[in-house]
């Protein structure tokens, strides 16, 4: 917590001490109160705050001699301005996430490990995931997504399970159909560049208690991980960052470092504002930066075009951002639930229930898809929140319902929903609806040698009757029984089996666990990224890329995974007369809070239907999978998860 005594100490004579608590007294309240109903029509970042929070970050940059990139992006991820000082000027970095620091791979040999791309990317990348992860209920920052997506958590604790977002940093790909594109300020959620980010630097923007963006800096020339969190960094990224951040700084009471997840918690930041050698408010301003005196505004292909100078962000929840209350454009179809949609920023559902595909004579229909997001929502509404302060709240989930081919269905949120959870509640069913297709496997295994491996691999690890016949055999996946599959130690997180996971690259451990060759990190995870790496890699010149899928390679039908897979819980495919008609995804809130509300939403909504559509038959379940002794595990719902109800269980038998 920001103490007055101990900002002075941390600052000493730096600072006047009128300027320091103007500082302190602006850009950081203890508890705004925000619980999501303080986004409004003038919460917005206007050009002129873009201005000041990229002055203050190059003043602290050229204090520390230092040259820099640094992007600002709305709640929505519109990039407003991307600024680099003049010796950054046309700057690359490397991404290297140190699990290869001896034998570094050649690049394009190991996923994204070692391949150079533009600072400005990096920062744009940044930028967005401080913005997307972050909430009225939570402000977490890329060193919080650094903690949550590596091989154990916490980071180097050797032989725990992975992170609780294990995969996470796949999503808001610079390819997909839902993400929006192109330079022009618009409708939300945009694409990242390179998807979300665990490189210390991001941090997300406030305003009166609202996130309304988030400011990402490139300075080391390394966009890569912090893999030993027990000790506390002078990260130059994060610390450039940090003074753009003052005077948009979120309330103390909902960082990170507020948050326990696994009773661990959560970082925000390893620096304070003690640690900046300027005082932000005496920054010089924006125009006498500008312009080539000590840097310029610099085109980013694709995210931001310099020659219309830095824009206005757009005000979350009006129409012009692309979420609005459904209420407002269809009063009809969440009454009473307090719930949103994605709009055309002219206040038209851009994902209205409709009709999916026929399965086997089986389809989902408009009706079906409604009921299906009107219980998921309730029960959203009802949930105790895990990532969100303050404590007793409610869950804040995104969900996203799609056919047997992935066709988008409808898509609902409830308030103050993270904004990636948008996109990851998408890759979440489609996922479910992908893997439990029983023409998964020949799906995968046409498309390429590679993704046939990861199919053999799988299948030979499991005991019969599953043996051979994985991803062939109808077999029902939740998103947490494939991510049980995708971890580097199988079972999560056990360096001592020699057992890892099949649709992860094999990792090692030094000292511990030697055996097999290393392959595995965090921009190399394994199916997760092959499944997208041709398009990922094509987005990052110019042209757009909208299909993830590797569809135009072989294989995978358009759209069935067009935004690409997430291998983290949250999804159940659904079914009618027994037969697969599709998935529901659910992402937002805690990976058990996600689980229960999208199985316990299928299962009210079977009830209200009649029985009609219904979660996967329990024979079918991917927990009845085993191999090694091991089972899978197919949803994980919370003990007393009800803020409404003392109910203990409420999945079990279900």
């Amino acid at each position: 917590m920001f103490l007055l005594p101990s900002l002075l100490r941390d600052f000493g004579s730096r600072v006047p001490c009128a300027a320091l608590i103007t500082a302190f007294a602006s850009s950081s309240l203890a508890d705004s109160g925000c619980i999501g109903f303080c986004a409004n029509a003038g919460t917005f970042l206007q050009a002129s705050h873009v201005e000041q929070i990229i002055a203050q970050a190059v003043a602290e940059t050229k204090a520390r001699g230092l040259e820099a990139t640094v992007a600002v992006v709305d709640r929505i991820g519109n990039v407003l301005g991307v600024f680099q000082t003049n010796g950054a000027l046309g700057g690359m970095v490397i991404i290297r996430s140190g699990r290869f620091e001896q034998g570094r791979p050649v690049p394009g040999t190991a996923g994204l490990e070692e391949v150079p791309v533009p600072a400005t990317f990096a920062a744009i990348a940044k930028a967005i995931t401080g913005a997307y992860l972050s909430s009225e209920g939570n402000a977490f920052s890329t060193r919080t997504a650094n903690q949550i997506v590596q091989e154990f958590f916490n980071p180097g604790e050797i032989g725990q399970p992975s992170g609780p977002l294990f995969g996470v940093q796949f999503s808001q790909l610079p390819c997909g159909d839902l993400v929006q594109q192109g330079t022009a300020i618009g409708i939300g959620p945009r694409r990242s560049p390179l998807g979300l980010s665990g490189d210390p630097g991001g941090l997300p923007l406030y305003l009166n208690g609202t996130p309304v963006g988030g400011i990402g800096v490139m300075a080391d020339g390394i966009y890569g991980l912090d893999r030993e969190i027990l000790d506390r960094d002078s990260n130059v990224d994060e610390i450039i960052a940090l003074a753009g951040t003052v005077g948009f700084s979120p309330p103390e009471d909902r960082r990170a470092d507020r948050i326990a997840v696994l009773g661990l918690l959560l970082r925000f930041t390893d620096v304070e504002i003690g640690s900046l050698l300027t005082n932000p408010f005496t920054a010089q301003p924006f125009a006498a930066i500008s312009g080539g005196i000590v840097g310029s505004l610099v085109d980013a292909p694709g995210f931001f075009a310099s020659a219309s100078g830095i824009q206005n962000g757009l005000a979350f929840t009006q129409p012009a951002s692309g979420i609005e209350p459904a209420d407002a454009i269809d009063p009809t179809l969440f009454p009473g639930l307090d719930a949103f949609v994605l709009s055309n920023g002219l206040s038209v559902n851009r994902f209205p229930p409709q009709n999916g595909a026929v399965n086997l004579g089986q389809q989902l229909t408009a009706s079906d898809v409604a009921i299906l997001l009107r219980n998921g929502v309730h029960v959203a509404n009802r949930a105790r929140a895990q990532i969100r302060q303050p404590l007793g709240s409610q869950a804040r989930v995104t969900l996203s319902v799609v056919d047997v081919n992935g066709t988008i269905l409808g898509i609902a949120r409830t308030r103050d929903a993270p904004i990636f959870g948008i996109d990851v509640s998408l890759q979440k069913a489609r996922q479910a609806a992908f893997f439990s297709n029983p023409n998964a496997a020949a799906s995968l295994s046409a498309a390429n040698p590679t993704l046939a491996t990861y199919v053999a691999r799988a299948q030979s690890l499991v005991d019969p009757p599953h043996n051979g016949v994985l991803f062939m055999d109808g077999t029902a996946f939740s998103a947490r029984a494939l991510g049980n599959l995708a971890r580097p130690f199988f079972p999560d997180g056990d360096i001592f089996s020699g057992l890892v996971g099949p649709l992860s690259k094999p990792a090692t451990y030094d000292g511990v666990f030697t055996a097999g060759i290393n392959e595995w990190s965090p921009v190399n995870i394994g199916l997760q990224l092959d499944l997208v790496a041709t398009d990922v890699f094509a987005s990052l010149g110019t042209a757009p890329v909208t299909d993830c899928s590797i569809s135009n390679a072989a294989g995978i039908a358009p759209g069935r995974l067009a935004n690409g897979i997430q291998i983290f819980p949250g999804s159940v495919p659904l079914y009618k007369g027994g037969v697969l008609v599709g998935a529901l995804g659910v992402s937002g809130d805690g990976v058990d809070q996600d689980d229960m509300v999208a199985f316990l939403g299928a299962h009210n909504a079977s009830a209200e239907l009649g029985g009609t559509v219904t979660n996967a038959p329990p024979g079918i379940r991917a927990d009845n999978v085993t191999g090694f002794g091991l089972g899978l595990r197919y949803v994980q719902c919370p003990v007393a998860p009800f803020i409404d109800s003392d109910e203990q269980a409420p999945c079990d038998n279900k």
